[in-house]
Order: C-alpha cells, then sequence, then structure tokens
C-alpha cells in the first residue's frame, strides 16, 4: 500500500459526449475528454474553441469611457501636450507601459513613461512621481495596470492641474478616482463582454482603438504580459494569446530574440510555459530588486545589441533574485522546523530583519508548496518599527476575510481569499501569528490540510501515442482558467523500476496495461522505487510529453504522484546484512515478528527494535500494517493465523533460518533399511564413538545419521543399552512419517521450499491467497 501525498480529487468526462465529439470532429478520444471536462459539450462548440481567431476580439468601444480616453489622447497628440505612461513594475505593467508607448509613439505623441520603485514608492499611483511629472511639464497621466485604487493620488493630480485617465483591471472598490475617464472591463456602469482581461490587454484595447484596427504588432506582448499575470485563459484573452504566441515565434523585435537566447529556448518553439517559466521571471526579476525602467527599454529597442545587453541584465538579476530566494528559504524553513519540530501548526508566519520585501511573496509560495500551510513571509524593519510581506494561502482559508478579522493590529492589508499583502507594527507579529493560528484552527479541518490535486483526464495507455500528445498543441494555450490537462491512470503495472540520478533520488518506470507500455519518470520521488514491487498496480497521475532521443519519440509520463491499495510483498530473503534491508522498513506502524525464540536474541541487538512473537502479538494496541517476518514459522497455519490477526498492507520476508533442512533432505527408504539391517547384524553399535567413520563409510553426513537413529527411537525400532544401540526386542510395523522428528523434518523442508526457496511470483501466490482470503472475510 502507497498513500498519495496529496487528496485526488477526479473528474470524468461524460462519455457519450465525448464520443459524439471524437466522431464528428475526427480527433483523439483523448482531446475529446480534455473539451468536454473543461465545459465544451458539443462538436460545435469544439469547433469554435479549436479555431478561436481574430474575430472573437470585441470592439473597444463597448469598454466604458473609451470614447473620452481616445478623445482625449488624440487631442493631447494634435496639441503636442506631454503625456506620461504610468505603469507597473512587474511583467503586466511593463508590457501594459510598452504597448501604451508604442502606440502613442506611432501616432506622434509627445509621450514618457514612469514605473514606481517598489521599495521608494510602493504599488500604484504616487504623489511624489505625479509632483515629477508636473515638474516636467505633464498635461495628461494614463495609467496603465494599476489606478484603480489611487483615490487621493488621482485627487492630487487634479490638483496640479493634470488630466488623468486610468486603465486597470484590478478589483474595483466601493469608491472609484475622479479620472477624467476610467478604462477598466468591469466597470460597474459598463458592459464589456469580457471582464477578465490583463492590464496589458486593457492598454491593447486603447491601442486598438487609436489605431482604429486591431494592431497585430502589439499582441506578442499582449501574450507576455496576459500569461505572466495569471489571468483566466478564455475569450479575448485566449485570442490574444494564441496570436501573440504565433507572432512570437518568428517576430523581428529584437527583445524577444534576447530573451531566448538567455533563457535557453530557441524562439520557434516558444509556448506558453516558456512565458510563464522563463520569460516572465526574468521580467519580474527587476522590479522585484529595482526600477523596472530597463525593461520597457529591452520591449522598446530596435537595436539588437542593446537589447542582448538590457536582457543579460535580465538574466543577471533574475539569477540574483533566486539566489536570495533560496536563502530566505532556507531561513525562513529552519525558522518553522525550529519553532515547531513536531510538524507545522495551521498558519506559518514567519519574520526576520533584512529580508527582501520584493521577493517575500515568492518565498510564501514556497512554503505552502512545502509544508502545505496559509503562510506569512514578513521582513522586519527595526527603524521604522514596521513589519512588511507578503501572504499566500491554501483552499478552505480565505485569506482576505481572516486577515480583516484582525484590522486592530493589521492597519494596512490588501488582496484576495488566495494572496495579500501587509504593513503592521513590529510589536504585533507575534498576536497575528496566534490569532490566525485559533482562527485556522476553528476553520480548518485535518483533511483540508493535505493538498488537493483536480484531476480531469483519465485515460487508458492504448488510448496515448505520440500524435495524440502531439495533437494536444490544438487545444493550447493552457494556463489560469484552462489548465494543462492532469492525466489519471488507473491500475496500471509496474512492469520494470529503477532509480535514477546521483543521488538516486529520481524515479524511471515502465508502466503496462493489457499490451501498451508507457516510460515513466518522477521528479524527487525516488524513495518511492524502495516501497514499490514488482507487477504491483498501481494508480498514477502526471503530465504526458514526448521524449526524443537521438531522432527517436516516445510518449513518456512525468509522474506527479502515485497510489496503490494492493498489499506487497518486499523479499529481503538472503541479504545476510540486516543494515542492508533494516534501512527499507517503514518507521511507523511496523512489526517485526519472530516465530523462535532463539531469532529473537539473534535479531534484539541489530534491529534495536521490539521483537515480537505470535504469542505477544495480542500485546499491540494499535493497527501495524508493515509485517516483518524475520524466520520461519513452524507451520503454514501458525502463519496464517499471524497475517488474519494484523491483516498487513506490506510484508517484509526475511525468513532467517539458522539451520535449513531443505538441501539436508531427507534420507531415502533404503538409507533408513540399510542402517537397520546394519544395526540387526552387528547385535549392537556405538553410535557416540564409531558414527564418524560409518557416516564417512556409507557418504552420509552425520547429521543425516543421527536423524534417522532419532527416527528409529521414537518409533521404538531401537534401545539405549549401556551406550550402545541395540534392535527393540518388539519392533512391529510402523511408518517412518510416523514419528515426531520425520513428520517435522518433512513439514520443515516443505515450508522451507514454499517460503524460503520458492521464487517471488510462487512466494507472491501463496501470500495472496493468505491475504485474499482475510480481505474476502473483512468484506463479509
Amino acid at each position: 500500500m502507497i498513500e498519495s501525498k496529496k487528496r485526488w480529487r477526479l473528474t470524468t468526462p461524460d462519455m457519450e459526449r465525448v464520443q459524439a465529439i471524437q466522431t464528428e470532429l475526427s480527433i483523439s478520444s483523448v482531446l475529446a475528454k480534455i473539451l468536454v471536462t473543461r465545459g465544451i459539450t458539443t462538436a460545435e462548440e469544439a469547433r469554435d474553441f479549436m479555431n478561436m481567431d481574430a474575430h472573437g476580439i470585441h470592439n473597444p468601444y463597448l469598454m466604458k469611457d473609451m470614447d473620452i480616453a481616445v478623445g482625449r489622447i488624440r487631442q493631447a497628440i494634435e496639441e503636442q501636450q506631454k503625456i506620461l505612461v504610468y505603469g507597473d513594475y512587474d511583467a503586466d505593467g511593463v508590457t501594459s507601459t510598452t504597448v501604451m508607448m508604442t502606440v502613442l509613439e506611432d501616432l506622434g505623441a509627445d509621450v514618457s513613461f514612469k514605473i514606481p520603485n517598489r521599495f521608494k514608492h510602493g504599488y500604484g499611483p504616487n504623489k511624489e512621481l505625479f509632483q515629477e511629472a508636473h515638474d516636467e511639464g505633464v498635461n495628461l497621466i494614463i495609467t496603465v495596470d494599476n489606478g484603480i485604487s489611487g483615490i487621493d493620488e488621482v485627487a492630487f493630480a487634479n490638483s496640479l492641474g493634470m488630466e488623468v485617465i486610468i486603465s486597470d483591471h484590478h478589483d474595483i472598490g466601493e469608491t472609484m478616482p475622479n479620472a477624467l475617464a476610467i478604462v477598466h472591463p468591469r466597470h460597474p456602469e459598463g458592459n464589456y463582454p469580457f471582464g477578465e482581461l490583463a492590464g496589458v490587454g486593457v492598454a491593447f484595447k486603447i491601442a486598438q482603438a487609436l489605431y482604429e484596427e486591431v494592431p497585430d504588432h502589439l499582441v506578442e506582448l499582449v501574450a507576455i504580459g496576459t500569461i505572466a499575470d495569471l489571468v483566466p485563459l478564455h475569450d479575448e484573452n485566449r485570442i490574444l494569446v494564441k496570436m501573440g504566441l504565433e507572432a512570437l515565434r518568428d517576430t523581428p523585435r529584437p527583445a524577444i530574440d534576447a530573451l531566448s537566447e538567455v533563457s535557453g529556448v530557441k524562439q520557434r518553439e516558444i509556448t506558453e510555459e516558456t512565458i510563464g517559466f522563463m520569460f516572465g521571471p526574468r521580467i519580474n526579476a527587476i522590479g522585484r530588486l529595482q526600477d523596472a525602467d530597463p525593461a520597457v527599454q529591452l520591449f522598446m529597442t530596435d537595436d539588437a545589441a542593446e537589447a542582448r545587453s538590457l536582457a543579460g541584465g535580465l538574466d543577471v538579476l533574475n539569477k540574483e533574485r533566486q539566489a536570495i530566494v533560496k536563502q530566505i528559504s532556507d531561513e525562513a524553513t529552519a525558522q518553522v522546523d525550529a519553532r515547531y519540530p513536531d510538524g507545522p501548526p495551521h498558519v506559518i508566519v514567519v519574520a526576520q530583519e533584512g529580508w527582501n520585501p520584493g521577493v517575500v511573496g515568492i518565498v510564501a509560495s514556497k512554503l505552502v508548496e512545502k509544508y502545505y500551510r496559509p503562510t506569512i513571509v514578513l521582513s522586519l524593519n527595526p527603524e521604522t518599527g514596521k513589519a512588511k510581506g507578503s501572504a499566500r494561502s491554501i483552499e478552505g482559508f480565505h485569506l482576505y476575510n481572516e486577515l480583516a478579522a484582525n484590522r486592530d493590529i493589521l492597519p494596512h492589508f490588501g488582496g484576495h481569499p488566495m494572496a495579500a499583502g501587509m504593513t503592521l507594527d513590529l510589536g504585533h507579529v507575534d498576536a497575528l501569528r496566534d490569532r490566525l493560528n485559533k482562527q485556522a484552527e476553528t476553520s480548518l479541518t485535518e483533511e483540508d490540510l493535505i493538498p488537493v490535486v483536480e484531476i480531469d483526464i483519465p485515460v487508458r495507455l492504448e488510448e496515448i501515442d505520440i500524435e495524440t500528445i502531439e495533437s494536444m498543441r490544438y487545444l493550447a494555450p493552457f494556463g489560469m482558467g484552462f489548465a494543462k490537462p492532469k492525466f489519471f491512470l488507473d491500475e496500471v503495472k509496474v512492469a520494470s523500476i529503477r532509480k535514477i540520478g546521483a543521488a538516486q533520488n529520481h524515479l524511471k518506470m515502465e508502466l503496462a496495461q493489457n499490451a501498451a507500455t508507457i516510460d515513466a519518470v518522477g521528479f524527487g520521488i525516488g524513495p518511492l522505487g524502495d516501497e514499490l514491487t514488482p507487477d504491483v498496480k498501481i494508480d498514477v497521475i502526471g503530465d504526458l510529453q514526448i521524449n526524443e532521443w537521438n531522432g527517436r519519440k516516445k510518449p513518456q509520463l512525468m509522474i506527479e504522484d502515485i497510489r496503490t491499495d494492493e498489499w506487497q510483498l518486499f523479499d529481503i530473503r538472503g541479504i545476510r546484512q540486516v543494515s542492508r534491508w533494516s534501512k527499507l522498513i517503514p518507521e511507523k506502524e511496523q512489526v517485526f515478528l519472530a516465530f523462535k525464540p532463539e531469532t529473537v536474541a539473534v535479531f534484539q541487538t541489530l534491529l534495536q527494535q521490539p521483537i515480537y512473537t505470535p504469542e505477544t502479538l495480542q500485546e499491540l494496541d494499535e493497527p501495524k500494517f508493515h509485517l516483518v517476518l524475520l524466520d520461519l514459522p513452524d507451520t503454514e497455519e501458525q502463519l496464517a493465523e499471524v497475517l488474519a490477526h494484523i491483516n498487513p498492507k506490506r510484508i517484509y520476508a526475511h525468513f532467517y533460518a539458522k539451520e535449513s533442512q531443505y538441501f539436508e533432505q531427507i534420507p531415502t527408504r533404503e538409507q533408513f533399511a540399510w542402517l537397520f539391517a546394519f544395526i540387526k547384524k552387528r547385535g549392537s553399535f556405538d553410535f557416540k564413538k564409531h558414527s564418524d567413520e560409518l557416516a564417512k563409510h556409507k557418504g552420509w553426513t552425520r547429521e543425516a545419521l543421527f536423524f534417522m537413529l532419532q527416527v528409529f527411537f521414537e518409533l521404538g525400532f531401537v534401545t539405549l543399552n549401556n551406550g550402545l544401540t541395540e534392535i527393540a526386542a518388539a519392533t512391529g510395523k510402523r511408518d517412518l512419517s510416523e514419528a515426531p522428528i520425520y513428520k517435522k523434518r518433512q513439514q520443515q523442508i516443505a515450508l522451507e521450499q514454499k517460503l524460503l526457496y520458492a521464487s517471488y511470483k510462487d512466494l507472491k501466490e501463496w501470500f495472496d491467497a493468505k491475504v485474499s482470503a482475510k480481505e474476502e472475510e473483512l468484506w463479509i
């Protein structure tokens, strides 16, 4: 038995709809399953989904205040008024700034941009920067990817005689700024068909209105910002990202070639994962550590050499960011482990002076991934007396609401159910930790503290081939709201298994189901190699990929999690060094069993664990699922009784035997007959004195000779008189098997043959019969 590391939530698609779409569109069953589980249930819907194009891009003037914004921008351009594009320091903000700068420069505007410094100015509109803009002669400010919460700052800009156009996509509060225009896809007075645009998507809609056509040369920027900002890939987002990915693969924009080079990817092979895992982190890194202006300059430049230099700078900063994150993560982990040696609490709050506030959100995410607990990471500043940080949550713990219950000590915070940022007094950190844990103890169950994984595509191995995996790109892009499929394979057999990697911490398997097989790789799960036995059937979830090596392509499953309810037999027979197999035994729920007292004496010091006998098993007050059989039982029935009592999920068969009888075998009847005739002919014989000579003469072992004598004694065939063995006066006819020692030897040899010297397959079948019988009894 292997328990999954996460809670599996499996969605089973309606197979009638799957078959209908599969037949109508002539696509694979796997693609049809993906579509149906994502709510696309007819062939017409599926066809429309896979053929989305620019015709699905909405009219920008459907957005509230778009006409006001465009009219004012055109006026500023005509009158050569100074325009400031006011952006944000993340990838969405950088690409939003670039989109707006590009369209305004193309139309001849007198335009510049400013991006606030995360550490100096914070997020969103800033009075100091607005004052700078006024001093520089700016007449019109256009915010991109921010501004909807800047009520005081917009009022300040107005007081200086500047006008403000807000373009944003973040949540709108009860009160909106007094701006000239607010271009927002979810404007409460608007009726735009799609409300989930990223900041760059909103900037793109303004550009579309200003150009009076869809600006194809900007969709690559929209794709980067949209994917990096983790907005749902539905409707217009999907169309723009799909178009943008196609454009990115052959765009002449120097920034993309330079980013591809420093990321180690081929531009022609850019996917949404390239942006999410390669481009996005590099663009975000600069804003986490310093001013983000160079990132905008990278996307704006037409000079390849400058682009390479700027991209190289982002790459260096990203490596620095990674090092900082690792250091803080290590220090935070050490805090958790030191403070909670018995395991983390319901909510983790870690804090330390000197932690970079620009990366604490990433650290919080890593701690949630490690411990699966709501986590707050705070940077302490003794000079200001403040703690500033970020939080990440888990399903079932509404972070914003739980923080809101502590407003008396948490004056500045914001966020949503799964993430938040905050600032509080240093003296309130411990109180916040204690309060949140008390709140979590009432709202989170033990099950809530186990990670959840959503699985939506059950497949059989025969459904998987190269063509099917390649065809999944027809459904791309995958991302928020349309996640990459997670595949579930039920009861596949482990045909082969081995640990790989320098530290043996990864796993390589071949899985089989009927006549189909697939290679499977699991990173970081190498220890499971010691927990899987030959031919065990497992359930497995993961991602399907294509492994290409030396020009050959093969399907490959990247394992995320494994489970099996099957009991397993671990064959540790013949491994003499206890240290070699004892480390394989789970530390919990195990019981070491010896049938013979002398075995207890042998292993007591070697294992330093309690060793039970069949009699003392009754003392167990809790279930034990891992049974280690140290030696052989006296009978099959004795072992069967133990199995019935424990009902183990894993059996480790060592079967230590000090003296094996299997290879000695039982002397033949001819040998017994010869020895009987020999004693009878001699009248008497001193075996104590002459046994070695007799055994050597006959080519027997001394043990075999005395075994035959013991049989004769037990059957009354011989007697001992003054140390001499003689034939008894009346022997009668008795079968050799009537002698207890003969019967015991027969049983021992049969038992050794069945348990100690049987093949793994035969031994497993023997145990299967016993375990299955017990399971049937339990079901009845």
